[in-house]
């Protein structure tokens, strides 16, 4: 009894192993539209999203973010603007525009400084 249950679990073993290798360079199948969900997440870890509620040259007010509550971030004379994957500046945001904020915090004060503000398209435009 007992070498008929080692054998079976040895041939299911078998079985389980050589199905596997049937196809070795196979790899998952990425979706048709946006591709490798997981590298899109990867991108998206060190940023936030947000709602511009107010702004000025000094600070972006943003809301429905992550925190639950009106965030304000800074920006400064470094602070980059990126609009559907093409540099782009200050002048060409304004209330409402839903934005991906990349932050510093500054040691400091605690304050969020943006060190780039990404708005429009931005999948494509976040590592450069």
């Amino acid at each position: 009894m007992k070498e008929t249950l080692i054998g079976l679990f040895a041939a299911a073993l078998m079985m389980s192993l050589s199905a596997g290798a049937q196809y070795p360079g196979t790899k998952k199948p990425e979706t048709a539209r946006f591709g490798d969900p997981t590298s899109t997440a990867r991108m998206f870890q060190d940023l936030f999203y947000g709602v511009i509620k107010s702004l000025d040259k000094s600070e972006l007010v943003l809301e429905k973010t992550k925190f639950g509550v009106d965030q304000p971030v800074k920006l400064n004379d470094k602070t980059k603007f990126i609009r559907d994957g093409s540099p782009s500046s200050f002048d060409k945001l304004k209330v409402g525009d839903q934005v991906w904020v990349q932050p510093k915090k500054d040691k400091k004060s605690g304050d969020l400084i943006a060190i780039k503000v990404l708005s429009g398209v931005v999948a494509p435009t976040i590592r450069k």
